[in-house]
């Protein structure tokens, strides 16, 4: 059986995302006084116990959306209603009823699901007689909860498990994901399409208005019967640009989902050149010794026009550093090349858990120095002693050597280029260490000598 789901509903700005992240346990939806910032559904997998249900925090119902994009966010709501197992009807302790309210509540009398309503911001059991108005809502059980004062969780969470189906035909600890992909890229360069196009349905909303998607949203999907997980993020303009809270915490919100990725699909639109805001992504991605790649979106408007070719030429040229990233060229829209992204995405991810043994890695290491010795270095020769790879995810490789400081960049890119060549990691970030041989170490040839500083910083 599927995993059961929990569904937020609320007019706007009744403290839906602050419900969903306090019940989640982390910051995972954007919140803000302004009205109407939860577009798309956001999800989350809560356990407690042995049970398992997806939290979904949707829009609020009515919401006079500044984009025009009022009747796309209602169908996510109705999409989230369709499947719900549980509906949580939040409203506002502070505020009181308002006609708005009373109005979601007609519409979820249509609903046939069990139905939960939520007094949210009751932080002072001083404001419990208030919210006795809700029960005129004919919602039946009441509970008032303070996601600042953490005030009723565990009543909240047991009513919710009492309304789930029973355990035994529902929920069952739901497949584990092979793999997370995040989606990430400026605005309006096709990420939620290509998210819609895994998920078989109109899962984010898609628009021609820039920024429309402002929380980073999971996404479950399947292909050839493995569970995957797409991260849709908000698409991001230059940090000079960013104006608003909103915009502050999807930047934000963007950067922690490259961090939780297995793989980061970095999207550019195909009849729109390299922008700044790009290559400051591209850093942070690279900062983060993600596996990455370049995905050049929209590719149908470019055929005819450009050679596949001279794009690759031209990210090769703008991205320097990342020479080692793989290029795709898809249509999200169509579904082209879509599949074949996802599986040369699974190559990444298994490069970047590979290891390697520590014989195989110094013979390398050996053949490498023998090639090529690194230069003098204030009159001594810089030695390795021996190489071991210490992690995967980046693949992290240690080189024990007498002098840290006497290898170069350049060596340590020749080093580097060597472990693509000749090791499983051609494609994926590496790790590089140099550390300086311990001095209790007796077979330390240089344990008289005094070094500086011992340079542990990661090439």
């Amino acid at each position: 059986m599927a995993v059961p789901q929990v569904v937020i509903v609320g007019r706007p700005n009744v403290g839906k995302s602050s419900l969903f992240n306090w019940l989640a346990g982390r910051r995972l939806a954007v919140v803000d006084d302004m009205e109407g910032v939860t577009r798309d559904r956001v999800t989350h997998l809560i356990s407690d116990g042995d049970r398992f249900f997806e939290l979904i925090d949707t829009g609020g119902i009515g919401v006079n959306d500044v984009d025009n994009l009022t009747k796309e966010i209602e169908e996510q709501i109705k999409a989230a209603l369709e499947i719900a197992d549980v509906v949580l009807l939040v409203v506002d302790t502070r505020d009181g009823m308002t006609p708005l309210d009373e109005e979601v509540a007609r519409r979820l009398r249509y609903v046939d699901k069990p139905i939960i309503c939520v007094a949210s911001k009751a932080d002072d059991p001083k404001l419990d007689p208030q919210a006795d108005e809700f029960y005129r809502l004919g919602r039946g059980k009441l509970v008032r909860v303070s996601a600042h004062q953490n005030r009723n969780r565990r009543e909240l969470i047991d009513l919710i498990l009492q309304r789930l189906p029973d355990p035994s035909e529902a929920d069952d600890k739901p497949p584990e994901t092979v793999m997370k992909v995040a989606m990430v890229g400026r605005r309006n360069v096709g990420k939620s399409t290509l998210v819609n196009s895994l998920a078989r349905g109109e899962r984010m909303i898609v628009s021609e208005v820039p920024g429309t998607t402002r929380d980073s949203v999971d996404v479950r999907f399947e292909l050839d019967d493995q569970i995957f997980t797409a991260i849709d993020t908000p698409g991001l303009r230059r940090s000079k640009s960013v104006k608003t809270n909103v915009e502050f915490y999807s930047t934000r919100r963007a950067q922690r989902s490259i961090r939780r990725a297995d793989v980061v699909l970095m999207f550019f639109a195909g009849n729109d050149p390299v922008s700044k805001v790009d290559k400051q992504l591209c850093q942070y991605i690279s900062e983060s010794y993600k596996p990455c790649v370049f995905v050049v979106n929209k590719w149908d408007l470019m055929v005819g026009r450009m050679p596949t070719d001279r794009w690759v030429r031209y990210l090769r040229d703008s991205f320097k550093t990342m020479w080692h990233v793989p290029i795709a060229f898809i249509t999200a829209q169509t579904g082209k090349n879509v599949k074949a992204l996802i599986n040369h995405a699974q190559m990444l991810f298994k490069q970047s858990r590979d290891r390697i043994s520590t014989g195989q890695l110094n013979r390398l290491v050996g053949a490498a120095l023998k090639r090529h010795e690194p230069p003098i270095f204030r009159g001594r020769r810089p030695k390795i002693f021996y190489a071991t790879q210490v992690g995967t995810q980046p693949p992290t490789i240690v080189l024990i050597c007498n002098y840290p400081q006497a290898f170069s960049a350049t060596y340590r890119r020749y080093l580097l280029s060597v472990f693509r060549d000749q090791l499983r990691f051609g494609e994926v970030p590496i790790k590089l260490y140099l550390h300086a041989r311990s001095r209790d170490d007796k077979r330390d040839e240089i344990s008289s000598h005094k070094t500086d500083r011992v340079d542990s910083t990661p090439t």
